[in-house]
């Protein structure tokens, strides 16, 4: 499975992003797809999961009320929508996807297949 994410830049404060993860080869394996983000001198954060089968979705305390994340699975696509942004949000994102069904756990360790980082930047 290859990822591609993209939608990424500059906003200010209160601004809104929405970011896109795009899925192709063998997609079928992708059962969860998830974003995670890295901030400067910080690990690797968990920030939301989908899973395709039921459409249940997962959250970390932080972006629950800002964020959104939603899937259209005809395009093997997966949206992040981020309202409110906060300069803490500032980091690169990452869509990870992974064979399993778990969708409310935080481990990248767990995720199978990673795509490249997307940039957002949250300043005034």
């Amino acid at each position: 499975v290859q990822l591609q994410a993209s939608g990424g830049g500059l906003v200010h404060p209160g601004g809104s992003l929405r970011l896109f993860c795009a899925a192709s080869g063998r997609t079928s394996s992708a059962n969860v797809m998830g974003w995670f983000r890295q901030a400067p001198g910080k690990e690797l954060e968990f920030v939301s999961a989908l899973r395709w089968n039921d459409g249940r979705t997962a959250y970390t305390e932080s972006v629950k009320g800002r964020f959104t994340i939603s899937g259209d699975n005809a395009k093997s696509t997966v949206y992040l929508q981020m309202d409110s942004l906060k300069p803490e949000d500032t980091a690169v994102y990452f869509c990870a996807a992974k064979r399993g069904y778990y969708v409310d756990g935080d481990d990248a360790a767990r995720y199978d297949y990673w795509g490249q980082g997307t940039q957002v930047t949250v300043s005034s």
